[in-house]
């Protein structure tokens, strides 16, 4: 279409018909640049040498530190998060009941499950208010110590079990009894935590092998209402000089933690771990504590650079916060090392550039239009294709310049990639996002929506027997899930193992987002069961799913680093419960009361229940979706479950019990009659006062 006009800009200087002026060709714009260049080139090259040298300076030194500070956060993340995952799993294991205190076998294998799996970590200790300490601790990377100290049994003595670290396992090696004086209920962290209400974060020194400064992540241990004692996951400072030590800070750089008095945290030590104190070369530390001191409190808060002398020698200073209260971190780089062969090196590029620009004044006329013009056309058409998400229709188109061929290489495979990730991210969300303009930045907007959750029945018995088998049925499933949304308009938010989340309404806005997502959730059923999707045991595959409407949050959710286009709110939360309130009640698919009014008569319901899910205190109205009024026929003996109902909240229960009986006459299989039944009954034998509801409230979700 715009074959003519790109063609006449290729061929010199040509009056345009439309405006009636002069366009100039790209031959003779680069030709008159490069000339143009040349006389700029020896006018400027004293003054462009020592500018360049030192903006190239600072420039690899400011590359290099962010580097390096974006290295030690991510680091810092790491320990935090790890930290913080290993106490939340262990006192998880505690709330529930799972793990005792005073469980000694359970107790050592899961802290050593913890330790092995979390590469930072450097203790696992539990403290009991009578005393008693129990911890894990690594020693280096290839042993691990357990140890107890007893305020009944060897008082005054360590207990210490030493294990071998091989492949995948631990071998015992030794016992042996060391006497101690450490005393848990005598640590300022330990007292702490008693009193307090959650897990933060401590300086810990004083250890049972000795001074070993360290963080500790720790926090009081309830059960049943009972302070059981403090849980603390302990990292090592040495821990941070290893690997500051494997960062390279240009030749001779080095980089340094800080606290928020600005003292040393770590520096960097190769043989830094819990077996070796920290033996760090400081020469350059009194340049970091300078930075420190000279970017005050806005140092604290962002990043800070400045150009530093020390004996005669200029040092760039990077001064960092950490994503850890108070923590910074100082990288110290010699300028030396950036400006010593700049100079010669220099002076031959601009004698390099100043023939080499006259030889491309020569050829441009003659190479610009073949070799530059019509390739970046075509590479400009590629990069439009990806604009618009056409990943399919990108193609690479080969140049003599290898710049421009790998441009367009690059292009073609950029879209290969992203046509890869459109199995995780869904091109047609994608497509959706940009023509509204939504841009990739956490925000979202207050919406009408309807949610949807659904998962296998009884997934965590078939994964157990399946074990690995279970990965191609699980497959099958999602696969015939996934299709089954999409074609009827739902964007797949996320996979949870076997659950699937999705909703109806956004990006795209649908008026019938309620009806779309019920029949969708119907289909669902049919299409596995046509697939012959069959568990273990020869059976179809059985589902539940829980769907719920209302006003929630939808848009780009999490961080600058991580969004995820998703929903969140009272109503998505509504929905997951419904899920597993199927369990209870034995249905495949129950809707939210604002759902079943939204689709109205579209789809056939009955009314089971007014059920207080897990986290609300005010009963909802729950629906189970039987069928689509144009795909169902009449159903009776829901005039009979309806009746008993009314009567069951009128406490009529004998007359209740009656009409759930006459569903089950005609639906033997019938969950929620047969539960109505078993509840009238007991509560003819219990009996009712005036507090009694007909609300049945879950207790877990």
């Amino acid at each position: 279409m715009n074959a003519v006009p790109r063609r006449a800009a290729f061929d010199g200087l040509r009056p345009a018909s439309s405006a009636g002026k002069l366009t100039i060709s790209i031959r003779l714009a680069v030709s008159a640049l490069v000339l143009t260049a040349i006389l700029l080139t020896a006018a400027a090259s004293s003054l462009l040498w020592w500018r360049t040298a030192v903006s190239i300076s600072r420039q690899l030194a400011s590359t290099i530190d962010e580097q390096i500070v974006a290295a030690v956060r991510k680091e810092v993340l790491a320990i935090v998060d790890e930290a913080r995952a290993a106490h939340s799993a262990i006192r998880t294991l505690f709330l529930q009941n799972v793990l005792d205190t005073r469980e000694a076998d359970k107790r050592e294998f899961v802290f050593l499950s913890q330790l092995q799996s979390q590469p930072t970590i450097s203790w696992v200790a539990f403290g009991w208010p009578d005393g008693t300490f129990f911890a894990v601790h690594k020693l280096g990377d290839g042993h691990i110590e357990m140890m107890e100290i007893s305020k009944t049994d060897h008082p005054g003595q360590r207990r210490v079990d030493e294990y071998l670290v091989i492949p995948g396992d631990i071998e015992f090696e030794k016992r042996r009894f060391e006497p101690t004086d450490f005393l848990v209920t005598d640590q300022d962290w330990f007292k702490t935590a008693m009193e307090a209400k959650g897990p933060q974060w401590f300086r810990v020194l004083d250890h049972p092998i000795g001074p070993r400064p360290s963080i500790a992540f720790a926090g009081p241990i309830d059960v049943y209402q009972q302070r059981q004692g403090v849980l603390a996951i302990i990292i090592e400072y040495t821990r941070l000089s290893r690997f500051l030590a494997q960062l390279e800070v240009g030749k001779t750089g080095t980089a340094f933690i800080l606290d928020e008095s600005g003292e040393l945290i770590a520096a960097p030590d190769k043989n830094g771990d819990e077996l070796h104190s920290a033996e760090s070369q400081l020469a350059m530390l009194p340049l970091a504590r300078m930075a420190y001191t000279r970017a005050g409190e806005a140092g604290r808060k962002e990043a800070w650079r400045q150009r530093l002398d020390l004996d005669g020698a200029a040092y760039e200073v990077g001064l960092t916060p950490l994503p850890f209260s108070g923590w910074s971190l100082a990288t110290v780089i010699p300028e030396a090392e950036f400006l010593g062969p700049v100079d010669t090196t220099l002076r031959r590029l601009i004698v390099g550039l100043a023939i080499g620009a006259l030889l491309a004044a020569l050829l441009s006329a003659m190479l610009v239009r073949s070799v530059i013009a019509v390739p970046l056309a075509r590479v400009v058409g590629e990069i439009r294709h990806v604009e618009t998400f056409a990943l399919d229709q990108v193609r690479s188109h080969p140049s003599r310049l290898t710049e421009i061929s790998s441009l367009s290489s690059a292009i073609a495979e950029m879209a290969a990639g992203l046509s890869a990730f459109r199995k995780f991210i869904p091109a047609d969300l994608v497509r959706s996002l940009l023509r509204q303009g939504v841009e990739a930045k956490p925000g979202g907007s207050m919406q009408e929506l309807t949610v949807m959750f659904i998962d296998i029945a009884g997934f965590t018995g078939l994964s157990e027997r399946m074990g690995d088998r279970v990965v191609p049925l699980l497959s099958r499933y999602l696969d015939v899930a996934s299709e089954v949304i999409d074609a009827n308009g739902g964007t797949i938010d996320k996979f949870m193992g076997d659950a699937v989340m999705a909703f109806w309404g956004a990006p795209t806005a649908q008026q019938d987002h309620a009806l779309l997502c019920c029949r969708a959730a119907f289909l669902c059923g049919q299409a596995i069961e046509a697939a012959g999707i069959e568990n273990d045991n020869g059976q179809p595959l059985q589902t539940r799913i829980g769907i719920n409407s209302g006003r929630m949050l939808v848009g780009n959710i999490g961080s600058e680093l991580r969004l995820n286009y998703t929903v969140i709110g009272d109503a998505v939360n509504v929905a997951s419960r419904l899920e597993g309130v199927n369990k209870q009640y034995g249905t495949q698919i129950l809707i939210g009361a604002e759902t079943k009014r939204l689709v109205g008569n579209a789809v056939i319901t009955r009314e089971i229940d007014s059920i207080a899910v897990y986290g609300r205190a005010e009963g909802l109205a729950v629906h189970e979706l039987i069928g689509l009024s144009d795909q169902t026929s009449d159903h009776p003996w829901l005039a009979n479950y309806e009746d008993g109902l009314i009567k069951y909240r009128h406490r009529d229960f004998s007359s209740a019990i009656k009409s759930f009986k006459a569903v089950l006459s005609v639906r033997p299989y019938d969950g929620p009659a047969a539960l109505m039944v078993e509840r009238c009954r007991s509560l003819i034998q219990s009996g009712t006062d005036d507090t009694w509801s007909p609300i049945a409230t879950q207790n877990s979700k």
